[in-house]
């Protein structure tokens, strides 16, 4: 599977509320970073963002640019409540698993998605 194939898969189980698919996209020692977020631990990962899911967001992934372990990825998302952002995430891949994640939260998106 390509990098840019498990990170859609991931974004899609967030869409889809499907818990079971992210952990078993995520290796077994996950880390995750963002500007709340300080390498936290997979455990603590799914207490403070997997609630993120309730809100039923929708991922417009508009680039994915991968290397050998590794991806960007750049993507709008929407959410029921209207809530919007553009963002960049960064992806270490390990085997089929995705090792870390750093995220770096955008603005809102100056243009309507197609």
């Amino acid at each position: 599977m390509s990098n840019s194939d498990l990170i859609r898969k991931y974004f899609s189980a967030y869409e889809n509320k499907d818990r079971k698919a992210v952990e078993s996209l995520l290796s077994d020692d996950f880390v995750f970073t963002s500007p709340y977020d300080n390498r936290i631990d997979r455990e603590t990962y799914f207490k403070r963002c997997w609630p993120y899911s309730e809100q039923s967001p929708t991922y417009e992934i508009e680039k994915v640019l991968e290397g050998d372990n590794e991806a960007f990825i750049l993507y709008d998302c929407k959410t029921k409540t209207g809530g919007r952002s553009r963002n960049t995430e960064f992806f270490t891949i390990e085997g089929n698993k995705i090792r870390e994640v750093e995220v770096y939260f955008g603005s809102v998106p100056t243009k309507e998605p197609a």
